[in-house]
């Protein structure tokens, strides 16, 4: 069975310091899902809070391509979680119904692998809605 609570995954790195890394990746038992959509953000302030939301059906991995994010996490039984992106080969894995929240340094590039195309009604945008799943 597939872990459906926040987790680091960990993405194999190949290569060497002399010639550069390259991570992969690809839909398979690690990801959990196929993907459907790739955005990124960057250029965010650091006094700036993204996400502030869950999805009712999306499942995401986010990946700090470059820079650090901080991560906080909570799902709707209350459990909290934190976790710093900070290695291009790491992300994190964001189940459905998962409020979450970044905060980044400013060299920050976020990548997000998403299992769904974008759908506005797919959001969960008020903390109190949320509260009561």
């Amino acid at each position: 069975m597939l872990n459906t609570t926040p987790h680091i995954i960990d993405f194999k790195r190949v290569g060497e310091s002399s010639q550069g890394f390259i991570s992969i990746a690809e839909n398979s038992k690690k990801l959990g899902f196929d993907i459907k959509r790739i955005f990124w953000t960057y250029f965010t302030p650091e006094s700036i809070v993204r996400g502030r939301h869950a999805h009712h059906e999306t499942e995401m991995i986010l990946v700090a391509a470059a820079g650090r994010i901080v991560v906080n996490t909570e799902m709707p039984d209350g459990s909290l979680d934190v976790f710093t992106l900070d290695r291009p080969n790491m992300g994190v894995f964001i189940p459905k119904m998962c409020w979450h929240t970044m905060q980044y340094s400013h060299s920050a590039v976020q990548l997000v692998l998403a299992s769904t195309k974008y759908d506005e009604a797919d959001y969960v945008r008020d903390y109190a809605e949320f509260k009561a799943f």
